[in-house]
């Protein structure tokens, strides 16, 4: 298998665990997806308008970041901030080990393979510049498309926290392009006053 047809395969595979979510989502054109299918997709445009030049590695481990997430659902750990951190390690082991599966499967190397799974692991986060984008890109797309309706069902003491927590794990390039984010009106204020506040 080329190159190119090997990162294709893994690309349709991931998007079709994906596609098993039940969950749905509708984007801004209307059209229904599978919520993490849609995510899938979003982390690899985002990517793409970002670091149009991302390694491989990188551009595998942004489509499957929250590879079949569904499955393991929030309220399965103690509904308390260690539950919330065993819950998201739970969630970067079995990210890791399901997209291990997948391209080794496809006939991607070791090398790559343990790569991608770092990556999704957030291994060497602020030392390690692939793993420093790939954050970007998860910070980016959760302002874009989620945060407004986060901060909807959320206090605004919370929302504000929550704004500056994902600020720290950005890179200044990251800020710059946060900052010409299209938001809304009522998130760009919210965003606006949590920085201020920081």
């Amino acid at each position: 298998m080329s190159s190119d047809s090997r990162f294709s395969a893994a690309l349709a595979q991931f998007d079709a665990a994906n596609a098993e979510d039940p969950n749905q989502e509708t984007d801004a054109d209307g059209r229904v997806w599978p919520k993490e299918l849609l995510y899938g997709h979003r982390m690899s445009d985002c990517l793409a308008r970002v670091a149009p030049d991302a390694p491989e590695a990188v551009q595998l481990a942004a489509r499957c970041q929250h590879i079949r997430r569904w499955t393991i659902p929030r309220h399965d750990f103690p509904m308390d901030r260690p539950g919330y951190h065993q819950w998201r390690n739970t969630l970067k082991k079995f990210h890791a080990t399901l997209a291990g599966e997948i391209l080794t499967g496809v006939g991607y190397d070791q090398a790559t393979i343990k790569r991608v799974q770092a990556l999704l692991q957030k291994q060497q986060l602020a030392h390690d510049a692939d793993v420093q984008l790939l954050e970007d890109v998860i910070c980016l797309v959760f302002l874009e498309y989620y945060f407004l309706d986060f901060a909807q069902h959320h206090p605004e003491e919370k929302v504000i926290d929550i704004v500056q927590k994902t600020w720290k794990k950005m890179t200044s390039n990251g800020h710059q392009l946060a900052l010409q984010l299209p938001l809304p009106a009522p998130a760009h204020a919210l965003v606006a006053k949590a920085l201020g506040a920081a």
